[in-house]
């Protein structure tokens, strides 16, 4: 298991914003803003080729066009994909759009997306989508298990070029929600030109995209890169001429840059969600994001074995009171295991998610009680601590138990090996964020052994797999959302980890930027407006 799925995210942005340690490129970054365009704070990007990249969507977005889109509506619309279609949920037709170029002319074509997928997947290069790639067939051979074995072929079985702007995609097994993944945060999905493979250094810090903007020079580290309105895009012309991205290693310096108006727009770092409506008037954006935001249970100690014991601390928690005056409103308490934004969700599920110390201290006392400390660990850095310590005060005041603390560790590292180690002694932070809005990324990515926030939960179960198997096979949308559903249900049953918060996007603009929208995955940069 890949340690930075814990963070995957399409609220990996959000929570990387909060990961700096010291200094931005501020000011005098030397990197200018084109005319007519508006200028955006990124933390510095570990990659600019979408499938080597875990924390760089903003460019990503900027740069390059997924197939498909998730719009406004929640409907799936087509970007660079012209249909997407399968008679059985396994056999797949991609059909492209004719006409698209990538930025330096080269033509876009099944071949640019076959050639793209099948580097992601080949185990050897080693890049950090290639599970996003799973399941179609071929994969295992690319991705042998056993010591240091050699794959047995470089392309994915599964994988055909039909002709010049069709791709036939085979899957392992029938799934519903294929779709659905080749949408705009999953960035193995991208095509790529043959420049991403003949020089990938020089590519990587100046990716030529298929997307609505264009990088006009290099990315330069720790400052950030300009970019232009591509004269060559066949979607929607962005609003804006151009953008440049500042790179900032200190998100609370980009919020200072943002407030004195020298920067146009910030992903808020959740540490200053009570504050930015007083710092912003009329200048918050803020959207529902796909994720859960979980007080995570190390259901490996034999002391958290009871459901009683957990279902009490869920209810011995106010979550209202601990969103308004933590999180300043903009989260929203979590009544269900996966985000409202999903497909067909169903919220309203979980009956032990509403504030009722009462039955929580008769459940606790029916399981056994509480002896002794019960800390509740979170990664240091991340603008957590209040949160954490009312968590801790509520526990404390409603259950009784005299040793419930907050207790940091020094950094993200520190507590991501104390979490795959299980070495945590109580409750921890956990969080999910989609890669794509279906129900079944985030059942999935928690609730299975293969999935990439198993340890949110450290809890699986054969029922639940066999509904979630069902559900990826249906051939029909609602009656794959109904099984999704009846899964979620399945799992509050055993109630193994705590769900609080359904999670935000938050955007502060300085007054030049006068229309911004966001989407399903953050910002819509092409659709931002600046004033004249």
């Amino acid at each position: 298991m890949r340690r930075f799925n814990l963070l995957k995210t399409g609220a990996v942005a959000s929570l990387a914003t909060a990961i700096g340690a010291a200094g931005c490129a501020g000011q005098d970054s030397g990197v200018r803003t084109p005319e007519g365009g508006y200028s955006v704070a990124t933390t510095e990007p570990d990659h600019l080729t979408p499938g080597r990249t875990v924390t760089s969507m903003d460019p990503i977005h900027a740069l390059f066009a997924p197939l498909v889109t998730v719009r406004d509506s929640g409907k799936l619309g087509y970007v660079q994909a012209k249909s997407v279609t399968s008679r059985d949920s396994r056999h797949w037709t991609i059909r492209l759009r004719e006409g698209w170029t990538f930025h330096n002319g080269e033509p876009v074509t099944a071949r640019s997306y076959a050639d793209s997928w099948n580097h992601a997947a080949y185990g050897p290069n080693a890049w950090s989508t290639n599970g996003q790639l799973a399941g179609i067939e071929g994969y295992a051979a690319l991705n042998p298990t056993k010591g240091k074995a050699k794959p047995a072929r470089r392309t994915l079985s599964g994988l055909r070029v039909a002709d010049r702007y069709t791709l036939k995609v085979t899957l392992r097994a029938p799934d519903s929600q294929f779709p659905y993944q080749l949408t705009d945060n999953q960035g193995a999905f991208f095509p790529l030109p043959k420049a991403a493979f003949s020089d990938p250094r020089a590519y990587d810090r100046r990716p030529a995209g298929n997307g609505p903007f264009r990088m006009t020079a290099a990315w330069k580290r720790n400052r950030g890169a300009a970019l232009v309105a591509y004269r060559g895009y066949r979607g929607p012309k962005p609003a804006a001429s151009g953008l440049t991205f500042k790179s900032y290693t200190d998100m609370s310096t980009a919020y200072t840059d943002a407030l004195a108006g020298n920067t146009d727009v910030l992903a808020v770092p959740p540490d200053k969600f009570g504050q930015v409506r007083r710092d912003f008037p009329d200048r918050v954006h803020r959207y529902e994001a796909p994720s859960m935001e979980l007080l995570s249970l190390p259901l490996y100690d034999k002391r958290f074995r009871d459901p009683r014991l957990r279902r009490a601390l869920s209810l011995a928690i106010n979550r209202k009171a601990v969103n308004k005056a933590m999180y300043g409103g903009m989260n929203t308490p979590a009544t269900s295991l996966v985000p409202p934004v999903a497909v067909g969700a169903e919220t309203g599920v979980c009956d032990d998610c509403r504030y009722d110390p009462r039955r929580a201290r008769a459940l606790l006392k029916r399981a056994g009680g509480w002896r002794g400390p019960l800390v509740l660990t979170y990664p240091g850095g991340l603008g957590l601590d209040e949160v954490y310590r009312a968590l801790a005060n509520q526990l404390r005041q409603n259950l009784g138990i005299d040793g419930a603390r907050a207790q940091p560790t020094a950094d993200w590292a520190e507590f991501s090996d104390k979490v795959y180690g299980k070495k945590l002694p109580g409750p921890f932070y956990g969080h999910w964020g989609a890669l794509y809005p279906s129900m079944q990324n985030t059942l999935r990515g928690i609730f299975t052994k293969s999935g990439g926030c198993w340890t949110c939960s450290f809890y699986s179960h054969p029922d639940v797999d066999k509904l979630l198997a069902r559900a990826d096979s249906s051939t029909d949308s609602r009656h794959a959302a109904a099984l999704y559903n009846a899964s979620q249900r399945r799992i509050l049953e055993d109630f193994p980890t705590i769900p609080l918060f359904y999670g935000s996007y938050v955007y502060a603009t300085t007054e030049r930027i006068t229309g911004a929208a966001i989407g399903p995955f953050g910002l819509r940069l092409e659709r931002i407006e600046i004033g004249t």
